[in-house]
């Protein structure tokens, strides 16, 4: 799927508005241009950002009521994916979004499109075990097992919260091997990039 098709189904399926999609394109070029000397996504995927990265991190947002959430927290950003991607869908300067990467490189090159996009309503942070996490809403993509994301969860995230986790085919056999809380609930949703990906969310009360 190119870029034509995604930015039709970012902006009429999903309600990106043309200024997102405008900074989301010179976000895409930033990243091949930094791509070329510094590892932040495979070099195999990059003629598939708008598909593989783009839009996978963007169809998370049908999942947020973003009249309800004022702060979400994107565990091991990376280059951006997707805490990035759900900053631009809504710049209300009422709605924040930290973006927790423990590595410099990565951290420097959101700093980088932060300061050039000038996106006001993001910052970014490092380990995210350092401090108490304080979201309404965590997200995660590529980044840890299930069980230590519900780890996390339970020792240094304020309470309520919600998880929106982008898995891949073994989302299922993750969830049998952990064991949730009763104040936990959890339900799986398709991915639309990859009918074998999930996404799994979990209500925490």
């Amino acid at each position: 799927m190119n870029e034509l098709k995604v930015t039709h189904i970012l902006k009429n399926d999903l309600g990106f508005s043309n200024s997102s999609i405008e900074k989301i394109k010179k976000f895409n070029n930033y990243l091949l241009k930094f791509n070329k000397n510094y590892n932040l996504i495979s070099k195999s995927t990059e003629n598939s950002i708008w598909y593989r990265h783009i839009l996978d991190s963007a169809q998370i947002i049908k999942f947020i009521d973003f009249s309800k959430i004022k702060n979400l927290a994107d565990f091991g950003s990376g280059a951006g994916f997707p805490g990035l991607i759900i900053a631009l869908y809504n710049e209300n300067s009422t709605f924040h979004v930290k973006l927790y990467e423990k590595s410099k490189v990565k951290r420097d090159f959101l700093r980088y499109v932060k300061k050039n996009l000038n996106i006001r309503n993001i910052t970014i942070e490092n380990n995210v075990y350092e401090k108490e996490v304080l979201a309404d809403v965590i997200v995660c993509r590529a980044f840890k097992k299930l069980g230590e994301i519900l780890s996390i969860s339970r020792e240094i995230v304020k309470k309520p919260h919600k998880l929106i986790i982008l898995k891949g085919k073994n989302a299922q056999s993750e969830i049998n091997n952990v064991s949730l809380e009763l104040n936990y609930s959890y339900k799986m949703e398709k991915s639309i990039t990859d009918d074998d990906s999930k996404i799994i969310i979990v209500e925490v009360k």
